[in-house]
Formats: C-alpha cells, structure tokens, sequence
C-alpha cells in the first residue's frame, strides 16, 4: 500500500526543515588553521569580527587550544553579517590579505581583541606592528581581492545550517550546547575518544 501523496509532501518538507548538523564542506589546505594539523580534533568555527559574541568567545577557543594543544586544530571560515555588522567584511577582507603574507592569525587576533577599531584607518595604523605593507594591503582591501574567499566560506556556512556567529563543529558535527570552556573541552575529550 502507498502512502497517500499529501503525507508524502508533508514528510518531504519536514526532512527540508530539519536543521544540518554536519559540516558540508570539508576542511582542507587552503583554510586557516591553528594547531597541529595531524589533531584528532578538528574544531572549526564560523566567526564575525564585528560580532560581539565571536570577541567574547575568542578567549574561550585560546583557552581549549592551551588545554589541548596536541588534540586540537582549529579551523577559521568567514560569516559576515553585514547586514548588522557593516565593517565584517572589510575586517575579513584585511585579515585574508594579511594571511597571504603569513600573517593571518595576528590580524585575527588584533581583530577580534578591537573590536571597536575596523575602520580602514585603524588596520592601517596597526599594519606597520605586524609586518604588513601598508599600501598594498590598503589597496588589495578597496580592491576586494579577496571577496571571493570570503563569499566562499559564507555560501559553505550557509550549506551547513549556519544562522548566526559563532558557530562551531567538532570533528563535521554541529556543537549544539553552550560556548564555555568546559562546554566546548567536553565537546573536544568527546570527539577525541571517539577516535
């Protein structure tokens, strides 16, 4: 006997509301990423430098890294919602063009440590102390160069249910609970002896 079609679609459409738990797009070479790259544990997050609860979650993330740091890699990707936070992107843009001169994780850093200092004229007062050309970095910044990247890693989010930042997978699987350091070193230790 088949079912009748209306419970077809209505079972169809529950599995289409059903939110994604799983990280679609694997990590890989061209990521940015903290921590022995052989780690059991991959810990990967979705972020927003002008977000107010990515800043307030980074000591959080240093700290599992430290209590960790031979079962832990993290992986950074872009969310910018620029439609409340108008300065993430140039943020992101900045940090992307500081991480293809190996610097990345400094401007990460410095990013989510001022918050409140995004503007173009800020980074560039900053970029002399990273060792960062100040002029080109500038015009690669205004030119987008790396938008793409960014867009990239923001469509990648959008694929695995990302909503809002942070938001961070262990191992390819959404963490649900809370972002405190006993919450995420408990996601960590489990994901490790899972292993």
């Amino acid at each position: 006997m088949t079912r009748p079609a209306t419970q077809l679609q209505a079972n169809t459409v529950d599995r289409l509301l059903e939110p994604i738990n799983v990280l679609v797009d694997p990590v890989d070479i061209h990521d940015h990423i903290r921590g022995p790259v052989t780690a059991p544990v991959t810990l990967v997050q979705y972020g927003d430098y002008q977000c107010p609860y990515s800043a307030q979650v980074q000591p959080v993330v240093q700290a599992v890294l430290a209590a960790r740091p031979a079962d832990v890699r993290l992986v950074y990707r872009h969310f910018p919602l620029t439609n409340v936070h108008p300065l993430a992107e140039l943020a992101a843009e900045a940090a992307e063009s500081a991480g293809v001169r190996g610097r990345f994780w400094e401007m990460h850093d410095w990013l989510y440590a001022h918050p409140d200092r995004l503007s173009i004229e800020e980074l560039r007062a900053v970029m002399p102390a990273m060792g960062l050309p100040v002029t080109e970095v500038t015009r690669e910044v205004e030119e987008h160069r790396y938008l793409g990247r960014i867009r990239s890693d923001f469509v990648g989010a959008v694929r695995s249910g990302v909503i809002d930042t942070p938001t961070f997978f262990v191992n390819g699987f959404r963490h649900n609970q809370g972002q405190t350091l006993a919450e995420l070193l408990d996601a960590v230790d489990a994901a490790a002896d899972l292993r």
